[in-house]
């Protein structure tokens, strides 16, 4: 299962390491697959890694274009789609926004806990869940294509727990 440091829910989260060892990852990775992490695929995977809030393509848009004026939507979106097929970064569908992948190893499916109120998204990863979804759809002959959970809640932080 794939959480951030030891809980799902941290209190104490050293982000500045986070994204560190995440960009640390996305490097080793693309070197070892052959691809190449250009420095706006860089820029845009740090701009994701921000926070664990997920963040909008229009948002990162804006980002790039507070550094660089002739930053374009196709730019951003060609990025988007690199870092997703590399599996460093993933969509959150329900909200059309972006998050980082917390253990990137290329494509794979995602159980994340999305809370309403502070909008943290956390990725669980847990390969049973994903072991019985594939059970379940092949005792009915479906062919599943992807694999994504998306469970809206309230955070223990939020909930005052």
């Amino acid at each position: 299962m794939s959480v951030i440091g030891s809980e799902v829910f941290p209190q104490r989260h050293d982000h500045g390491r986070c994204v560190t060892e995440a960009l640390a990852s996305a490097e080793t990775q693309c070197a070892a697959r052959g691809v190449r992490l250009t420095p706006l695929r860089r820029r845009v995977f740090a701009l994701v890694w921000r926070s664990h809030r997920p963040i909008k393509a229009y948002d990162i848009l804006a980002a790039l274009r507070e550094e660089h004026q002739g930053a374009a939507p196709p730019t951003v979106y060609r990025a988007l789609e690199f870092l997703l097929n590399e599996g460093l970064i993933h969509r959150i569908e329900s909200l059309n926004a972006y998050v980082g992948c917390a253990g990137p190893r290329g494509k794979h499916a995602g159980q994340f806990l999305i809370c309403g109120e502070c909008g943290t998204v956390v990725e669980l990863n847990d390969p049973g869940i994903k072991a019985l979804l594939e059970a379940r759809v092949g005792q009915l002959g479906f062919r599943l294509r992807r694999q994504t959970i998306e469970l809206d809640g309230t955070c223990p932080r939020c909930a005052g727990e």
